[in-house]
């Protein structure tokens, strides 16, 4: 295996501002060879700025960046990548396009370059692209548009290109978001390999699991700067105090409760034609998870209960009456509000404000004779940013400069804006910082009590923190039903690889 050695990259004195936010300040850091390096902190702190600045998207404003002794100033991101440096983005949409097949986005690097052939033909593109998807063990429909693939597979694609490049310094920012742990266990073992071949690693995750399995150091930013660095054996107390500023308490009520009268009653529900029907209760008050891998259904789950999709069979009632929902439009108006997980292209508008991406859903709530009134829009929404402790200027900035996790604040705001009967949240704490996910889970219980809430999560150590009781979802079919108090995550681990039959969790 590779020591790691000198610097591959070199930071002095980098800064970086955005209007009056000075996003990056006086920057010192060190990318070493053959090492694993964290880069950690809480949204906001300035990670994605910083490697914004190292693969080309933005010019810093001052200080210097040396690769191997020689000073660099990258103009573009085909700058960098002629370079060495590859980075996979954690709004993954900046890095595919989703207008272009699989086939094409593997291959994209190969159909940009400057010096490159001017034609290339089908059949050489779907090559490229078996042998890159090869490197994961991947076997995605090379034909199909990337906007037909679903967040995790996203992803993979655009960790494929950037593994298939030999890169000398490769940063991933939040690479397991959307993974299941078969994937990632893949992802890990392809680090990993290129940390013993010497390549440089700046690996960016707010989960602490990753964190221990491959970092070699960490270094945390707040506020823009480099606040501490720590090598193995890492001081994760250490780290997370670093990353807030102060030590990070349980927080949220406390859990467990028997919940209040059902809202929501489901039965005879089979998703597919094939998959086994299951019924399920879910009780006013009470923070109920389903889990399970990535393709196990939960999603599908979510759409049909928001009007994006139909189950193959089943009814549904809401408060004893009658629910199946033909469009979002019509299950906002029954009181079922959804987050998705794809906030990008699902849930907020790039050109929008804060505010405008938090109200749009409610204008008519806003509305007085056809006219929304600013001052009520305004109220409503700078609450939500103070009760979810978002970070951002006012709510009139644009929501794209916000960080990744203050953008999934901004999306949870928006549906705890007015009342509903049933709140679904898809993977709410993609690239949340822990702080920020204990600020949305406290935010979550104390707004419980007059509705049901179904959260959809695949990460078992952020299951457990928030839920009242755990679900398994497998083979589109809700196979089990457990009870925080007492809960054994063998049997939870189990249940989610295991077999499931027609069952009532109630």
């Amino acid at each position: 295996m590779t020591e790691p050695g000198r610097g591959v990259i070199r930071i002095r004195g980098l800064n970086k501002r955005f209007g009056s936010t000075h996003a990056v300040i006086d920057v010192d850091l060190d990318i070493r060879r053959g090492e694993v390096l964290a880069l950690m902190g809480a949204n906001g702190a300035g990670k994605s700025t910083l490697i914004k600045i190292l693969c080309g998207v933005h010019p810093a404003d001052s200080g210097t960046v040396e690769i191997d002794g020689a000073a660099v100033d990258f103009r573009s991101p085909l700058e960098a990548c002629a370079a060495g440096i590859h980075t996979v983005h954690q709004i993954i949409n900046d890095g595919v396009v989703q207008q272009l097949t699989v086939a094409e986005n593997l291959a994209l690097d190969e159909i940009c370059r400057p010096d490159g052939p001017l034609l290339l033909s089908r059949a050489a593109i779907t090559a490229r692209a078996r042998d890159i998807q090869a490197i994961l063990g991947l076997d995605l429909p090379l034909g199909k548009a990337m906007s037909e693939l679903g967040q995790a597979e996203r992803q993979l694609v655009a960790i494929a290109r950037a593994l298939s490049h030999d890169p000398k310094v490769l940063i991933l920012d939040e690479p397991t978001s959307s993974l299941s742990e078969a994937e990632a266990a893949r992802l890990f073992a392809l680090i990993e390999d290129l940390r013993a071949r010497g390549v440089a690693i700046v690996y960016i995750s707010h989960r602490m699991s990753d964190i221990r399995r491959l970092a070699d150091r960490a270094v945390v930013m707040r506020d823009g700067r480099t606040r501490a660095e720590f090598v193995r054996p890492l001081d994760f107390d250490g780290i997370v105090h670093a990353m807030v500023g102060h030590r990070v308490g349980e927080g949220g009520r406390e859990r467990g409760t028997a919940g209040g009268r059902t809202v929501v009653e489901i039965r005879d529900f089979a998703l597919t034609p094939t998959s086994a029907p299951f019924d399920l209760d879910l009780r006013e008050g009470e923070v109920v998870v389903l889990t399970g891998l990535i393709g196990a259904g939960r999603t599908e789950f979510a759409d049909c209960l928001f009007g994006t999709a139909a189950p193959h069979a089943g009814t549904v009632t809401i408060d004893g009456k009658p629910f199946r929902a033909a469009s979002p439009r019509e299950a906002i108006a029954e009181g079922v509000f959804m987050a998705h997980e794809d906030r990008g292209n699902s849930s907020l508008v790039a050109e929008f404000s804060v505010l405008h991406n938090m109200t749009l859903p409610f204008l008519r709530h806003f509305s007085r004779l056809s006219l929304v009134s600013p001052d009520d829009e305004r109220r409503a929404a700078g609450g939500q940013v103070a009760d979810l402790a978002i970070k951002c200027p006012s709510v009139d900035v644009p929501i794209g400069s916000l960080s990744g996790g203050n953008q999934q604040k901004v999306v949870l705001g928006r549906w705890l804006i007015r009342p509903c009967r049933l709140l679904i949240l898809d993977e709410p704490f993609q690239g949340v910082d822990i702080g920020a996910r204990q600020d949305i889970g406290r935010r979550l219980r104390d707004t419980a009590a007059g509705r049901a809430t179904l959260v959809i999560c695949a990460d078992l150590e952020e299951a457990t923190e928030i839920a009242d009781r755990i679900l398994v979802m497998r083979d589109f079919s809700v196979v089990g039903g457990h009870s925080i108090d007492g809960l054994s995550l063998d049997a939870l681990v189990a249940e989610i690889s295991g077999a499931g039959t027609h069952a009532t969790f109630a």
